[in-house]
């Protein structure tokens, strides 16, 4: 299979669904599963993301079109509300109560939601604006990215800095 970052971000959507619906089905009970399975959705999302921001997004930005130019401050805004408002809030609930599950919810449906959006409108943008030569390269890069040093102290500090918003927001309800 030819390497593609359109594919690769889309099977990444699918895995996230995936963990989104395995979390659903959990009880109150299960906090550590709950624990676990929040883990893995943070070390999947949070590259993802922030590649997508350092390096697609821009290079999106600068081929695009009116239309283009409104899908990317959409995804753009779609990124910074989970990060600074969603998330936090799951981690200000605790694991073993019912707001951690709506809160986690409606961390899963905006996930869907923008991976639904990026893949209807962004992604199919992408396809013209970009060569699949282009859509190659930014695989390769985004595989390395991924396991360097930056990614790894880059998701260690979004978990914190979730960590540190969510325990702030626990204390002020």
């Amino acid at each position: 299979m030819a390497r593609d970052i359109l594919k690769t971000l889309k099977i990444e959507h699918d895995d996230l669904r995936g963990l989104f619906t395995e979390l659903k089905e959990t009880t109150d009970r299960g906090v550590k599963k709950r624990e676990g399975l929040l883990e893995k959705i943070e070390e999947a999302l949070i590259p993802h993301a922030k590649w997508e921001e350092k390096f697609f997004y821009p290079a999106f930005k600068k081929r695009a079109d009116r239309d283009g130019l409104q899908t990317h401050a959409e995804a753009v805004a779609e990124h910074h509300a989970v990060e600074n408002s969603v998330i936090p809030e799951v981690h200000a609930a605790d694991p073993g109560t019912p707001e951690f599950a709506g809160r986690v919810k409606v961390l899963g449906e905006f996930v869907d939601h923008h991976a639904k959006e990026e893949e209807k409108t962004m992604f199919k943008m992408a396809r013209e604006m970009f060569s699949a030569a282009e859509l190659a390269e930014f695989d390769e890069q985004y595989e390395d990215w991924k396991q360097s040093d930056v990614a790894s102290a880059l998701v260690a500090m979004e978990r914190t800095k979730a960590g540190v918003k969510g325990a702030v927001k626990s204390i002020a309800q």
